[in-house]
């Protein structure tokens, strides 16, 4: 019976210490992820007790807390809501919340550790404290310049300072009011957020960092003869054979360039013409050549499959090595079968290329600010990694600026100043074109990279996207 009950008695002190460890780690470990969880609707209707504080553009805000006559004593406004509402996100009182409202969530409401004095103010005098501002690094003439260029098309337009990872401009398109999920009426809140989710449109998603992800197309491309040249294995002056179809391996169909035909003529073509005139089955070749396991490395240090927060969570860009037989590595060495990227990836790469070959963390953030005007969280530059070496960011300068001064990007020409840049058509089963341009400017002190990305689209990119991309950086070039 003692052995029994010895075994019994072990049984429930190991469940004891079970029950004992997984509280501690909830109380203790997980209490900050748990507070800026966006289902917890606790702490979401307590922070309406509070008034939140402001997201600011250029000091400027464009989501602030007003007082209303009601039990939640404050309510949320936005200004150019549309215009902004890829920043701010929403925030609701039963569907959760989005964007900086929902990734700063803590900040705002003044819940966060770094406030810590001001929630033991507000226990002592019984005064709610108020909310940190957030200043974004968002330039309004940049951003209003990407949502004029872009129009009424679908897509995004995305801008980074490339020095700094500052992001300068983040438009997606079709938008959303966030206003219209701010309201305190329960019912109307839950009729306009299911009317945004049924809208074939999908305006709550953010293309610029999330959704299905894009085929690159030939944006892909400077990755790729980046990855060349680095690798120390090609030059710009390597030569492919060139002809006008390419059969893949294990396979009956065939690679052609997008004009039809070989690539500018002759039997041969340099990696340089290669790129200035974005062949396809040059990059095919050349992938081959470098191999999956080569393009992966560099890929991976541009920053595809790396989880990343600007401080939104952004879905990560996909070079699906592990899954990739030899048709499809000759397909992704120009941007299609199964690579996947997010416009803020694309600009990423432009911008390490920009920036000597270093790449930087991407932000929305200039800083933090406590009520008492005590700076909580200030701007920090850092640097992600260092893709590329800096004499191969200068080679590749050289062969984006051909692309625009006398190549396929002819379209993204600025009077007096050399821009740098690569447009892409990607092809998509069933379905219309994508349509990208990437590329900084000045070439040789860039002030800002930009990706631009419309959707659904006949025609090429140097038509639609091409001309878009222009606007946004002339926007920063003119001020």
């Amino acid at each position: 019976m003692n052995k029994e009950l010895k075994r019994v008695s072990v049984i429930v002190l190991l469940m004891f210490v079970a029950l004992f460890g997984s509280s501690t780690v909830i109380a203790v470990f997980q209490t900050d992820n748990l507070r800026v969880d966006s289902r917890n609707t606790r702490t979401l209707y307590a922070s309406y007790s509070a008034e939140r504080g402001p997201i600011l553009v250029d000091g400027v805000a464009i989501a602030e807390s007003v007082l209303v006559d009601d039990e939640y004593k404050f309510q949320r406004v936005y200004s150019s809501p549309d215009l902004y509402s890829s920043v701010t996100g929403y925030l609701t009182l039963n569907q959760g919340n989005s964007g900086l409202e929902g990734s700063l969530n803590d900040y705002l409401s003044g819940t966060a550790n770094d406030q810590f004095l001001d929630q033991f103010n507000a226990l002592v005098t019984g005064v709610n404290p108020k909310g940190a501002a957030v200043e974004v690094t968002i330039d309004p003439v940049v951003q209003q310049a990407a949502w004029d260029a872009l129009g009424d098309n679908t897509g995004s337009v995305v801008a980074i300072d490339p020095a700094t990872g500052a992001i300068l401009a983040m438009v997606s398109k079709p938008a959303f009011d966030p206003n219209r999920l701010a309201v305190h009426d329960n019912g109307a809140v839950i009729e306009a957020y299911d009317a945004l989710i049924a809208d074939p449109g999908r305006p709550l998603v953010n293309r610029a960092i999330a959704g299905d992800l894009y085929a690159p197309g030939s944006v892909f491309k400077p990755l790729v003869a980046a990855a060349a040249i680095d690798s120390g294995q090609f030059t710009p002056q390597s030569e492919f054979p060139n002809p006008p179809t390419l059969q893949l391996p294990q396979s009956e169909n065939t690679i052609s360039n997008a004009e039809g035909g070989n690539c500018g003529g002759g039997e041969t073509v340099t990696l340089a013409t290669a790129l200035r005139l974005s062949c396809n089955i040059t990059f095919a070749q050349l992938g081959a050549a470098l191999g999956k396991d080569v393009l992966a490395d560099y890929t991976e240090a541009f920053g595809f499959e790396q989880p990343l927060n600007i401080p939104q969570r952004v879905t990560p860009s996909v070079f699906p090595e592990d899954e990739m037989n030899e048709p499809e590595l000759y397909l992704s060495s120009f941007g299609q079968a199964s690579v996947r990227v997010t416009p803020l990836q694309v600009a990423m790469m432009s911008a390490a290329i920009a920036n000597g070959g270093r790449l930087m963390q991407p932000t929305l953030v200039e800083s933090i600010t406590a009520p008492n005007l005590t700076v909580l969280e200030p701007f920090q530059e850092t640097v992600l990694d260092q893709p590329i070496s800096e004499a191969t960011a200068a080679t590749m300068t050289g062969l984006m600026v051909s692309n625009v001064s006398n190549g396929a990007a002819s379209n993204a020409r600025i009077n007096g100043v050399e821009v740098a840049g690569k447009t892409g058509t990607a092809q998509n089963d069933g379905a219309s074109n994508t349509l990208w341009f990437t590329g900084f400017a000045p070439a040789a002190d860039p002030q800002i990279a930009v990706a631009v990305v419309v959707e659904n689209q006949d025609g090429f990119a140097n038509e639609t996207a091409a001309p878009i991309a222009k606007r946004v950086l002339e926007a920063v070039l003119n001020k």
